[in-house]
């Protein structure tokens, strides 16, 4: 397999499931626009209570915050693309890699489970580690984590600008690199 060529689990005839990235507090209208079109989409949505001064509401908010999943084949994907607010299939090195119906099954049966306080964490990512910006007014920029900044913060050093720029960056927005990339930005 050559440097250039990429996986890509798309079928013309089999529906597959993919996650889909949309932009900040855009996923149920995501969700919605995609029904519009004829293209099947799945939120997951967490129920909690939430005590207010003087009520307590239930409140509903996406398992996983930026994700929409879609079950579609090759024909679907320009369709999904051209949705507003959605920002980009998530890929994994570059590679259109499907999700398995039984993940897809276990965060189904995760948000109808009902008493369970779920927290989905971005995979950790180290100092020095080479993470690509992958939405974002910052999209593309590669860099090195620095530091962390709390639970879902980092700051990355931005490399590409030939200069280095510390900016703060939320892990929902990160993607690994290949371990090898610092040789293409150092010198």
């Amino acid at each position: 397999m050559s440097a250039t060529s990429y996986i890509n689990h798309l079928d013309a005839t089999e529906p597959r499931w993919f996650a889909v990235r949309t932009r900040s507090k855009s996923e149920k209208l995501v969700k919605r626009m995609l029904e519009k079109k004829g293209i099947h989409a799945y939120l997951p949505i967490q129920q909690f209570m939430r005590k207010y001064t003087r009520s307590t509401r239930l409140v509903e908010k996406p398992l996983i915050n930026c994700y929409v999943f879609v079950h579609i084949t090759k024909g679907a994907y320009l369709p999904v693309l051209e949705t507003d607010n959605v920002t980009g299939f998530v890929r994994f090195n570059k590679d259109l890699i499907s999700i398995p119906q039984v993940e897809i099954d276990v965060i189904r049966r995760i948000t109808f489970e009902t008493g369970l306080d779920v927290e989905t964490i971005v995979s950790d990512y180290s100092e020095g580690e080479w993470v690509e910006i992958a939405a974002g007014t910052l999209l593309g920029l590669k860099g090195k984590v620095v530091k962390r900044e709390g639970k879902r913060k980092f700051q990355i050093e931005l490399a590409s600008l030939g200069m280095s720029l510390l900016i703060s960056v939320d892990a929902a927005f990160l993607e690994r690199l290949p371990a090898g990339t610092a040789a293409a930005f150092s010198g």
